[in-house]
């Protein structure tokens, strides 16, 4: 008697998968949660400020939205739907640019994570799109385009419309910034992805400070009977009709009575949700079947080794400068550091020639802040300092590693300054402050040297672990970190007070500044060698302290 072959039934597999989808659902829901309560955890301050920053940009939002709401009691009403249009468009360019700029800040962000669990697509971007609405990102943008759409709103009509189209906008930018961030996972969580977000970040900077220079520019020459937002007409009557923006736009073409346009704006947007959702889930199953290139990837040998060692001293002095510029450069940490450094001078250039108060001395700033780059340096090394600390055994060894160090930071320094030097002097007119303005920026970049030298013996403190180039302290270091910054600062100027002085004397009493040519990189490079044998005298015995601090997290 043999025994009949067990059948299951045809719908057994769709009803079996319906509860386990919703449990994918809910654990993805919940695991966000968790992941916000978990990073408040770590320290009550970053609790404080993470509270402090979410309602603080709440109220923010709100009153913006009231004032937007008010606009069209004060001025013409087609004028505050335009501002309405034109913050709604910087709004979805935002949380477009996002996780370009802070992908790797946002571990619910990066897909890859998930990719070896047994996941469905369809389940993991149902869940994706729930957690991403979670935090006080969503919410703050809520409030903003509520206000957006109140500004161009007239009756009920616009109310109706709002309600679908202020939800349909949230949804959409939020959706926009994940599918962004998972069809580009691969390359933002990449080497590479890191150092396009720093300088996509300083390059944003730029571009925020020239639209505020433009900004004023424009309305700056504002009538006298109140705010003129007439300039912003050309520009909202394009934006209204590209997704998300029509969606809040909606409103005003409701309250108009126009209901054909205000749908096809609506469906405009709901089209553009329905086509990043379907982008998002193909990357989400893209990600899920497709190996990662660098498991794959074979390791090649070190050929180009070699390559500029001919350039450097010889010994451990050159040793030392080969692998602090290799960390410099491929370290998002340290490169963030430098190219901040850079940057930030290149913003307050900019400003200060489009606004007219430039002078060829600001390229005192830089020298300053690339002498600040000798700051932590053992910090930065983290863990890997254990190997850098096995190797100093004598004085020589100390002073070697700190002059190595130092000659590194020299060497992308010295012609960062005199390029910037050239193009400010060019700008300016002012070739005759060139040469002192050279001087005295050398002056406060072996300042710079000398101090950072010293700190980081005497005060180091721990870099963060995880790969967010932003965060440059571990939680509770606050003051370490606040005592290396401003007392850099404030002791390079202090300690080149005597080329600064005498350069200020002689501006004020029409004296010779040639000196400040010659004075100036001598003075620095004076400074700049004391500080690093004090240093050096420290190091061996502070090595114990420096590795606990580099090695803890």
């Amino acid at each position: 008697m043999s025994a009949s072959p067990t059948r299951l039934p045809a719908t057994g597999l769709p009803s079996a998968g319906l509860p386990e989808d919703r449990t994918v659902v809910r654990t993805l829901v919940s695991l966000k949660l968790r992941l916000l309560r978990n990073g408040l955890r770590r320290s009550r301050g970053r609790a404080v400020l993470y509270v402090l920053g979410a309602v603080v940009g709440v109220l923010f939002a709100a009153c913006l939205a009231v004032l937007l709401a008010l606009l069209g009691d004060h001025i013409e009403h087609g004028s505050a739907g335009d501002a309405g249009v034109v913050m709604t468009g910087a709004l979805t360019v935002g949380w477009a640019a996002i996780p370009l700029f802070l992908f790797s800040s946002d571990e619910s962000a990066d897909p890859t994570r998930l990719t070896m669990l047994p996941l469905r697509p369809g389940p993991l971007l149902r869940g994706s799109v729930l957690a991403a609405l979670l935090g006080p990102g969503p919410l703050i943008s809520l409030v903003l385009l509520t206000g957006a759409a109140l500004s161009g709103a007239n009756g009920g009509a616009s109310a109706v419309a709002g309600a679908v189209g202020v939800p349909l906008a949230v949804l959409t930018v939020v959706t926009l910034s994940r599918a962004v961030a998972a069809g580009n996972a691969r390359l933002l969580s990449s080497r590479r992805g890191k150092d396009f977000a720093i300088f996509g970040g300083l390059l944003f900077a730029l571009l925020v400070q020239i639209a505020n220079v433009g900004s004023q520019s424009v309305f700056g020459k504002a009538g006298e009977n109140g705010v003129d937002l007439g300039p912003l007409a050309p520009i909202a009557s394009v934006l209204r009709w590209v997704p998300p923006i029509g969606a809040v736009d909606a409103a005003r073409t409701a309250g108009e009575g126009r209901w054909p346009l205000a749908l096809l704006q609506l469906a405009g947007t709901a089209a553009l949700l329905a086509l990043l959702l379907r982008w998002w889930r193909s990357s989400l199953q893209q990600l899920m079947v497709t190996a990662d290139a660098s498991t794959l990837e074979v390791v090649r040998g070190v050929q180009d080794s070699g390559r500029g060692r001919r350039f450097l001293p010889e010994g451990r002095v050159g040793a030392v400068m080969q692998r602090h510029l290799r960390y410099a450069w491929r370290e998002p940490r340290a490169k963030a550091a430098v190219f901040t450094s850079i940057g930030m001078t290149l913003v307050i250039c900019v400003l200060s020639i489009v606004q007219g108060w430039s002078t060829v001395y600001l390229v005192a700033m830089t020298g300053m802040f690339l002498g600040l780059q000798m700051l932590n340096l053992f910090g930065m090394d983290g863990s890997a300092f254990w190997m850098v600390a096995a190797t100093m055994l004598t004085p020589a060894d100390a002073r070697d590693e700190l002059r190595g160090r130092a000659f590194a930071v020299l060497s992308y320094a010295v012609p960062v300054t005199l390029v910037l030097a050239l193009v400010l002097a060019a700008a300016t007119g002012d070739w005759s402050g060139l040469p002192s303005a050279v001087g005295v920026a050398f002056a406060l970049l072996g300042s710079g040297l000398a101090i950072g030298a010293v700190l980081s013996v005497l005060a180091p403190y721990t870099m963060p672990a995880d790969n967010n180039p932003m965060r440059n302290a571990a939680p509770g270091q606050g003051g370490l970190v606040m005592l290396n910054s401003f007392g850099s600062m404030f002791g390079s100027v202090l300690v080149a007070s005597p080329v600064v002085g005498y350069l200020v004397w002689a501006l004020v009493t029409d004296a010779a500044t040639w000196p400040v040519l010659l004075a100036g990189p001598l003075y620095g490079a004076a400074v700049a060698a004391l500080g690093l044998r004090l240093a050096a005298g420290r190091l061996l015995e502070r090595l114990p302290e420096i590795l606990a601090k580099a090695v803890e997290r």
